[in-house]
């Protein structure tokens, strides 16, 4: 049986452990923010979380099932979601011309209020990295996007828009480059929420 990264001891004697905790003491600071900011505007956390997320990506993205997908939740649960923000006048349902069943969301003007309101959230966590240097800031992103992208290879993360899973990515020789942009690109500007991003097949 392997040991524990939760065991301090083993911890002590394993970097990946000590890591993995500290991703998840970055988790309940994420988590308790986002809640602040849900005692103050009257909605839950997944549905500030819904409605920032609708604010910022195309419509086709902005359906149930892919926000089931995004977030990692059940369809049933992001209904339920969906239907309390749009008795709150929050959001928008266009129906599909082609499948009444089937719609797409946006939001209302109550709804973009509500997200200038809270998409802020993580800034004091956004504050905090800025204190470290550019060079480290660099690696740390590196070492993320990464961890990012192979999570997302053995399922751990269903929906992920990362350069290094789309179709126009490419590494030459340890270059990074996008065939859609025609462009070499530094650390820096890969992406981890791509509004181009088109899956690699295969």
């Amino acid at each position: 049986m392997p040991q524990s990264i939760y065991d301090t001891d083993f911890q002590q004697k394993d970097l990946g452990s000590k890591i993995v905790i500290a991703l998840d003491r970055l988790s309940e600071v994420f988590r308790a923010l986002l809640r602040d900011y849900a005692k103050t505007s009257g909605i839950s956390p997944i549905q500030i979380q819904i409605l920032i997320f609708i604010a910022y990506h195309k419509q086709s993205y902005c359906t149930v099932s892919h926000l089931a997908k995004e977030f990692n939740l059940s369809k049933p649960t992001i209904s339920d979601a969906i239907k309390i923000l749009h008795q709150k006048d929050l959001i928008v349902k266009e129906t599909s011309t082609l499948d009444t069943r089937s719609y797409t969301l946006s939001l209302s003007e109550s709804g973009k209020q509500i997200v200038s309101e809270t998409e802020g959230f993580a800034n004091p966590i956004r504050n905090a990295l800025q204190l470290n240097t550019e060079e480290e800031l660099y690696t740390l992103y590196d070492s993320l996007s990464t961890l990012i992208y192979r999570l997302n290879q053995t399922g751990a993360l269903q929906v992920q828009r990362i350069c290094y899973a789309c179709k126009f990515y490419e590494n030459n020789n340890g270059t990074h480059h996008c065939n859609l942009l025609q462009k070499n690109l530094h650390i820096k500007e890969i992406r981890v929420d791509c509004p181009e991003f088109d899956k690699k097949q295969g």
